[in-house]
C-alpha cells in the first residue's frame, strides 16, 4: 500500500496516511479517462439550440403566383426552405446530449484520475478541514498556509453549512463531498486537497504514522 503525507492547514507535516494500491495506484489510463470526461461533459450540454422549420416562420400563407401559365418553377409558399427567410431543412433541435455509460467503468475512471493526481503531486492530504463560523475571511486565513490554491478542488468526507457559506465566495476554488467527486471534477481542478476522513471513503486509509 502506497503512504500520502499528512499536513495541517499551517503546512506542517502532520503524519502520514497508508493509501489502497487498487484506488490510489492504478496505471495511467488516458483512453478511459478521456471516454468518461467527454461523457460528463456531454451532459453539460443544454441543448437548447433551435431552427424554425418551414411551419415555424410567419409568413408564407399565400402562393406566390399561380400554378401554370407563368413560366416559372412550381411555388406552394415563400418560406420554403428553398427560399430567402424560407425555414431551415434538417436543422438543430433541442434535445439531451447525456448518455449512459457503466458504473463500473465511471468508479475506475475516478480511481485512475485520483492515482494520477497522487503521481502527478497535484494531490494534497490535509489532517482537516472543518471551520468554526461561516466566516469567508476566516477560512482563507485557514488554508493560506497550503500555498496558492488557485482552481483547487477541496474534498471533504461532509460539507458542514459553515463550510459551504465560508467557501462559497471564493471563486477560484470549489469544495465537494468526497461521494460527489467525478472524474472530470479531478482531471479539471489544479490541486486536489483532501481531508483525511474523505481519504477513508475515497481509498480506505489507515494510520501510518
Amino acid at each position: 500500500m502506497a503512504s500520502v503525507d499528512v499536513m495541517d492547514l499551517a503546512g506542517k507535516s502532520a503524519g502520514k496516511v497508508e493509501v489502497a494500491d487498487e484506488v490510489f495506484g492504478r496505471r495511467q489510463n488516458d483512453a478511459l479517462l478521456h471516454e468518461v470526461v467527454v461523457r460528463e461533459q456531454a451532459s453539460f450540454r443544454q441543448g437548447t439550440h433551435m431552427t424554425k422549420t418551414r411551419g415555424l416562420v410567419s409568413g408564407g400563407g399565400k402562393k406566390p403566383w399561380k400554378q401554370k401559365g407563368t413560366g416559372r418553377a412550381r411555388a406552394g409558399s415563400n418560406r420554403s426552405p428553398l427560399w430567402k427567410g424560407g425555414g431551415t431543412t434538417f436543422g438543430p433541435q433541442p434535445r439531451d446530449y447525456s448518455y449512459r455509460m457503466p458504473r463500473k467503468k465511471v468508479r475506475a475512471a475516478l480511481r485512475v484520475a485520483l492515482s494520477d493526481a497522487l503521481r502527478d503531486g497535484r494531490l494534497i492530504c490535509v489532517d482537516d478541514l472543518s471551520v468554526d463560523s461561516p466566516k469567508t475571511k476566516a477560512f482563507a486565513t485557514a488554508i493560506a498556509g497550503l500555498g496558492d490554491l488557485k482552481g483547487a478542488l477541496f474534498v471533504v468526507d461532509q460539507l458542514t453549512d459553515n463550510l459551504a457559506l465560508a467557501s462559497r465566495n471564493i471563486n477560484t476554488l470549489a469544495v465537494a463531498e468526497a461521494n460527489d467527486i467525478t472524474p472530470y471534477d479531478v482531471v479539471a481542478c489544479r490541486r486536489l486537497v483532501v481531508s483525511k476522513a474523505a481519504m477513508a471513503q475515497l481509498g480506505g486509509p489507515t494510520d501510518a504514522a
